[in-house]
Parts: structure tokens; C-alpha cells; sequence
């Protein structure tokens, strides 16, 4: 239901599968990422007391972006930094991904609707390099 995409040690992604349940408050990151992914499951009832987010300057170095699959599938192809093919994941309506680091690329297998949330502010032609794809045949 959590699988962590790793190379080399390198944390390249989480998938948090739409069958996950866990009753709380579980975090899929460590606190070091610059995004962070949880998960919520409460009760009806509980109270999370009123708060705000204190501004705190916090330097990021490479973009993270979060996918929540609504509907459809979706292959994601994982890259590692020299953008060498290293595998893909299929993911699917409630399904949920953190892409760290790395490269990724994407296929569209199913007509698909999905949200992505990410760092700020988007730097145009700077915030990404593009390349071309690895010929991936999952047969």
C-alpha cells in the first residue's frame, strides 16, 4: 500500500496506494523533504485546535510535486539523474505519489484526472529540463 521508489539509496518517490488506511496521523516523510505527505484518518468528533502557520524562510533547492490520481491511470516512468530509465509504476483513480527527486516522465493509459501540488513560485523555462524518453516496453 507505501512504496518507496529509491536508486542508489536516493529517494525518488513515495506511492501511496488509494487501499491505504490507518486510523491518525501517518507522514510518509521524513521532516528534512521540502514537501511533506501525510495521511489523516479521525473520527467524527475530534477537534484539531485552531491554528496559523508562522512564516519561516526555508531555502529549496529542487522542485517536489505531489499527483493525486482522481481518475484514470497513469504510468510514471522513473529516471535517476544521468536520466537513465529505471523503472515505471502504474498508478490509478485514488492513488497518490510524492516525486522527490530524479527524473520522471508519464503516460496517460486511461482517461485521466488528477490534481498536482508543488513549490512555488513556478520558475518557467528554468524549473525543468526536459529529455527524451527511454523506448519502455512493459509488454
Amino acid at each position: 500500500m507505501i512504496e518507496k521508489i529509491c536508486n542508489n539509496g536516493q529517494l525518488l518517490a513515495i506511492i501511496v496506494r488509494h487501499t491505504f488506511r490507518e486510523q491518525g496521523v501517518h507522514f510518509f516523510t521524513s521532516s528534512d523533504l521540502s514537501q511533506q505527505l501525510a495521511y489523516m484518518h479521525h473520527h467524527a468528533g475530534k477537534k484539531i485546535s485552531p491554528h496559523l502557520h508562522n512564516p519561516i524562510v526555508r531555502e529549496v533547492h529542487y522542485t517536489q510535486e505531489v499527483l493525486f490520481i482522481r481518475s484514470g491511470k497513469l504510468r510514471v516512468d522513473f529516471y535517476d539523474e544521468e536520466k537513465h530509465y529505471l523503472k515505471s509504476r502504474v498508478l490509478e483513480g485514488g492513488d497518490t505519489i510524492l516525486l522527490a527527486s530524479g527524473g520522471h516522465g508519464f503516460e496517460i493509459l486511461e482517461e485521466l484526472e488528477m490534481f498536482e501540488v508543488k513549490q512555488g513560485p513556478y520558475a518557467g523555462d528554468m524549473d525543468k529540463t526536459l529529455f527524451p524518453a527511454a523506448k519502455i516496453d512493459l509488454g
